[in-house]
């Protein structure tokens, strides 16, 4: 049924039915924009919803695709006057697959939370919200896009909304976190850029033969189109080093090293992690929501989608690099979390080191890994949207996240003070809770390859702990100030996505598959060219 319908589309855009009210309803009513805006986010998590329990990766009858020509721009023929036509061709396309998807809901939860959350905001509350809907339209479309320049100008419009977001509704520094976080940002995107381009003018080549005499010749900036030719033994791009369209490995190299380059600012790798730091402690929580819970994981999935899956021996040579760097990331991020004395700092660190279990799942280069790294994602996504939203109540509330000036809270908080020690046990990695999944299946997965690594990387996972119990135990537990004995625990608004998001953390740490199913077939093509790149 859902196959029958543009359901990516609707997805995606639906946002766009908040939009169109909030431009019509007074500025000055907070209320009514704040529900218009909370409804809009519902609307995208509902269909998320419907078509995750519809999909089956399995069944080719139930593949999503939407497709349509975008652009067409006639080339000239001068050269070869015998072709029927040749363009540059780019479609809107958009799809999912067992990659894919779980972004997606994941997505769709986090902008429900981070919107309820967002009621903290006290000022120009039309304009928050109009900026809000744009970035989830951006963020949904970036997961969904299977054309390289649809999925720029996606990964494009996420970072416009959030540069004011940050730079209008942020604290004291909010001008400088934005204008960092705007220049990081661009220059990825600028090398991304430089990637794709090469890509479509030497992969993206498609000759679709009529007849004997009629020839169609496009560049095409389709995804399946460049990875067949990247990855068909006699495609342009691989057959003859004679073709003016052959990858030479340096060729390759260059485009791998780009989108390395590109998507691990945005991940962010180690030693290109200091703009997230400001925007972690000077956006509104709502947005850093948003941020550590899903745009951080934009940065990964391109790497996976764009970098590993079209340049598997690349991938192959340099898994040793990656898992390098992930486990700089996770001990670089815990020991400096360790000695903060800022809870934001705390965290900011800990999702560094977090997303090196990331990169450790992607260099295991099996299928265990893989999903132990989708599964971190997916987990580290609701675990840190759960501690920045008890983050931004408790500052509402004391005016300050500064470790030493809080204590005592379970006191007047208890349950704010529950939901923060059950977050923390799960970002620690406690069985029976999503993060210890992720981390398992992440460092199983190398263990079979890179044994000395792998357990480095457990030391971080020991530091985790550490750390995190260290911050929060200061929160909860110890001397109380008198000026926080009258505090007000948490409200139905924030109760309501706080239980919620923990309830998809339990939800996943207790059945797994709940994540794991949908990806299940999601790595087969990569794992099957991964094993003819070895074989060959």
């Amino acid at each position: 049924m859902l196959a029958d319908i543009p359901i990516l589309s609707l997805i995606t855009f639906s946002p766009l039915i908040g939009i169109l009210i909030l431009l019509f309803l007074p500025k000055q009513n907070s209320r009514l924009l704040k529900v218009t805006a909370i409804t809009a986010t519902i609307i995208p998590l509902a269909l998320s919803l419907w078509l995750y329990a519809d999909y089956d990766g399995a069944a080719s009858s139930k593949s999503y695709s939407e497709s349509a020509t975008w652009v067409n721009a006639a080339l000239n023929k001068e050269t070869m006057p015998d072709l029927a036509s040749y363009v540059f061709k780019f479609q809107y396309q958009m799809g999912i697959d067992g990659v894919s998807l779980p972004l997606v809901l994941l997505t769709t939860i986090v902008a429900v939370m981070a919107a309820l959350a967002s009621v903290h905001v006290k000022k120009r509350w039309k304009s928050f919200y109009l900026w809000f809907l744009l970035l989830e339209i951006g963020m949904l479309g970036v997961f969904m896009a299977r054309d390289v320049f649809l999925f720029f100008i996606f990964f494009e419009l996420t970072l416009i909304p959030m540069f004011f977001l940050i730079g209008i509704w942020g604290f004291g520094g909010r001008e400088k976190a934005a204008n960092r976080f705007l220049i990081y940002n661009g220059l990825g995107s600028a090398l991304m850029l430089m990637a794709f381009v090469m890509l479509v003018m030497t992969a993206g080549l498609q000759v679709d033969q009529i007849d004997q005499q009629t020839q169609h010749v496009y560049y095409s900036g389709s995804y399946e189109i460049i990875k067949e030719n990247m990855t068909a033994p006699d495609s342009l791009v691989n057959a003859s080093p004679e073709s003016p369209l052959y990858l030479s490995d340096t060729m390759r190299w260059s485009i791998f090293i780009l989108l390395l380059i590109a998507f691990g600012i945005k991940l962010p790798i180690f030693p290109f992690h200091t703009w997230m730091l400001r925007v972690h402690t000077e956006a509104p929580p709502s947005i850093v929501m948003i941020h550590s819970g899903v745009l951080l994981k934009m940065g990964a999935y391109g790497l996976l989608r764009f970098g590993v899956f079209l340049f598997p021996a690349e991938t192959r040579e340099w898994a040793a690099v990656l898992a390098v760097l992930g486990v700089i990331n996770i001990l670089y991020g815990a020991i400096l979390a360790f000695v903060q004395k800022e809870f934001k700092l705390v965290l900011a660190y800990s999702s560094i080191s977090h997303m090196g279990i990331v990169l450790l799942g992607i260099a295991s280069l099996n299928e265990i890994g893989l999903q132990g790294a989708m599964v971190q994602l997916v987990s580290h996504g609701l675990i840190s949207a759960l501690l920045f939203l008890i983050v931004g109540s408790l500052q509402e509330r004391t005016g300050t996240t500064e470790l030493g000036e809080l204590g005592g809270l379970a006191r007047s908080l208890p349950f704010m003070s529950g939901i923060l020690l059950a977050a923390g046990m799960a970002s620690l990695g406690l069985p029976g809770l999503s993060g210890f999944i992720g981390e398992f299946l992440s460092l199983l997965g190398l263990f079979d390859s890179m044994k000395v690594l792998t357990a480095i990387a457990v030391l971080g996972v020991i530091l985790t702990a550490v750390y995190v119990l260290r911050s929060v135990l200061s929160i909860t537990f110890g001397p109380m100030p008198e000026r926080f004995g009258a505090l007000r625990d948490a409200r139905l608004i924030e109760a309501v996505p706080m239980i919620a998001l923990l309830a998809f953390i339990i939800l996943i740490g207790v059945y797994p598959s709940v994540v794991t199913e949908p990806m299940k077939h999601g790595f087969d093509a990569f794992l099957q060219q991964l094993n003819v790149k070895v074989g060959g």
